[in-house]
C-alpha cells in the first residue's frame, strides 16, 4: 500500500470515528430530549398489552395517554434495541415520570401489574370464588368451583375427593392480572402441602389419613374463634365419634346456606343433607372449609378429655361440659339469657 493510500484509510479511519461519536452524541441529546420523562409521575396508566398485539399499537396507546414524548422515538428505540417481538402480554402501571426506556423495560421484562388477595381462614370454595371475582381474577363463582372441581387437580395432588375443598391454603398471594384461573389454584394448593411440611405427624402420611384430618380441622375452623380452644375442640369431636356420638357441629350447618346465619334454628337441625351431623353419624363427606395452620395442628395434635360437649360464650370463647346436664346449664347461663 502506497503512503497516499495508508493517510487514506487513515484519514478514512478518523472520520468513522468521528461520525460514530457525533451518532452517538446525536442520539444522548434525542434521548434526554425525545425519551425522556413526560411528567413527575403524578399521572398514571393502565396499559393492557393483548396476546399478538403489535408493537405500533402499543406505542400509539401510549402516546395517546400522554405517557412518552415521540412515538417516533419510541418506535426507534423498539428498532434499535430488537425489542419489536420481546413486549410481553399483561397489564402494567405506566406513570409519565417513566422515561421511554423505563416504560420498554417494563414491557419487555413483563413487570406486569400484580393483584393481591388474601384468603381468610376458614374461607369455603365458594367465599373464594367470590373473593377471585371481586379481585377481577375470575369471571364468575362458578368458574373458579369448575377449576376446585378439576379430576386433574385431583389426581395430580390424589385428593380422595371430588372436590379440593379444604386444600386452598388460606393466606396472601399476589399474582398478575389475567393469570389463568388454574394455576391460581394450585398455587394454593401448593401452599398447603409446603405448610403441612411444619407438622411432624404428617411426614409420610396417606392421602386417605390427610383428608380426614383435613376435614376435621375444616370443621374446628369454623367452629373455633380463639386458637387455643383448637386443640380441645378436635379431641371433642374426636370422642364423639369414639362413643358413636353425632357431631352436632352448627358449622356443618352453615356450610348448606350460601351465607352463614347468625343463629340456627331448630328447622335447620333437620335439614336433610349429608354435611347436616345433628342428622347423620359420623364425619361429614368432606371438608367445609379450608383450614389455616392452627387447625390443622389441631387436628394432629387433638387435645383428648373427657369433654363431650362445648358452647360459645358472650366473650368469644367456649365452655367445654363433659355431660349434657352441664351443657344444658352452661346454655342457660351464656346463651339463653341473650335471646330473652
Amino acid at each position: 500500500m502506497n503512503s497516499k493510500l495508508k493517510k487514506y484509510a487513515i484519514y478514512a479511519g478518523i472520520g468513522f470515528g468521528f461520525l460514530l461519536l457525533l451518532s452517538a452524541i446525536t442520539f444522548f441529546i434525542i434521548d434526554e430530549i425525545k425519551g425522556g420523562a413526560v411528567g413527575d409521575g403524578q399521572s398514571k396508566y393502565e396499559l393492557i398489552i393483548d396476546p399478538g398485539e403489535s408493537s405500533s399499537k402499543v406505542v400509539k396507546e401510549l402516546a395517546a395517554a400522554g405517557m412518552i414524548k415521540s412515538s417516533v422515538y419510541f418506535n426507534y428505540l423498539i428498532k434499535f434495541t430488537r425489542a419489536g417481538n420481546k413486549i410481553k402480554q399483561g397489564v402494567y402501571d405506566i406513570n409519565d415520570g417513566m422515561s421511554s426506556r423505563k416504560i420498554l423495560d417494563v414491557i419487555v421484562s413483563g413487570k406486569v401489574k400484580l393483584v393481591n388477595f388474601t384468603v381468610p381462614e376458614g374461607y369455603n370454595n365458594r367465599q373464594i370464588g367470590d373473593l377471585l371475582v371481586s379481585k377481577k381474577l375470575a369471571t364468575s363463582r362458578e368458574e373458579f368451583l369448575q377449576v376446585a372441581s378439576s379430576q386433574a387437580l385431583i389426581s395430580k395432588y390424589n385428593v380422595p375427593a371430588k372436590t379440593l375443598e379444604g386444600y386452598f391454603f388460606p393466606e396472601t398471594y399476589s399474582v398478575p392480572l389475567n393469570y389463568p384461573l388454574d394455576r391460581i389454584a394450585e398455587m394454593m394448593i401448593k401452599r398447603f402441602y409446603k405448610k403441612l411440611e411444619s407438622i411432624p405427624e404428617a411426614k409420610g402420611i396417606t392421602p386417605a389419613d390427610l383428608h380426614f384430618r383435613v376435614v376435621l380441622a375444616s370443621i374446628v375452623e369454623r367452629e373455633a374463634v380463639r386458637k387455643e380452644e383448637r386443640p380441645m375442640m378436635a379431641g371433642v369431636f374426636l370422642t364423639r365419634i369414639e362413643k358413636n356420638i353425632n357431631l352436632e357441629s352448627c358449622a356443618t350447618i352453615q356450610y348448606l346456606f350460601d351465607k352463614p346465619k347468625k343463629r340456627l334454628f331448630e328447622t335447620d337441625l333437620k335439614i336433610v343433607s349429608p354435611y347436616n351431623t345433628y342428622v347423620n353419624g359420623g364425619w361429614p363427606p368432606g371438608p367445609i372449609s379450608n383450614p389455616g395452620l392452627p387447625a390443622l395442628i389441631a387436628s394432629f395434635k387433638p387435645e383428648k378429655s373427657d369433654k363431650l360437649f362445648f358452647l360459645l360464650k358472650p366473650d368469644g370463647s367456649h365452655y367445654f361440659s363433659a355431660t349434657f346436664k352441664e351443657h344444658l346449664e352452661a346454655k342457660k347461663k351464656y346463651i339463653d339469657v341473650l335471646y330473652q
